[in-house]
């Protein structure tokens, strides 16, 4: 069902082990390339003190948010270890280097 994916750029633009944001109407999203090529999507706000997730350090399928540590699962979107909250994830897909994202999984304004 392509009909419900977006392209929002090609794998390239996001160096390994770092992210980059798609701004969308409901908020800024963080999309994350791992060491071994996977994408992630996660809202980029910090379930802690809302800092920018995009610009934490990347390891394995966890990103550390730059502020205070924090340690975010990018498959699940929850804190790791002692710390408690997590962060919504989006579906994203890579097709012959495309990247997509889901748009049903966008959150729909509130009447």
């Amino acid at each position: 069902m392509s009909n419900d994916f977006i392209a929002i750029g090609r794998i390239e633009d996001i160096p390994r082990r770092g992210a980059r944001c798609v701004n969308t109407a409901f908020g800024r999203i963080a999309v994350f390339r791992t060491a071994e090529d996977e994408v992630f999507a996660i809202d980029d706000r910090c379930p802690h003190k809302a800092g920018p997730l995009s610009e934490g350090i990347v390891h394995g399928r966890a990103v550390t948010c730059p502020l205070h540590n924090m340690v975010i699962s990018l498959e699940s979107g929850t804190a790791l270890g002692a710390d408690e909250g997590e962060v919504q994830t989006y579906p994203v897909r890579v097709e012959d280097g495309r990247l997509f994202i889901a748009l049903s999984a966008l959150p729909m304004a509130a009447e």
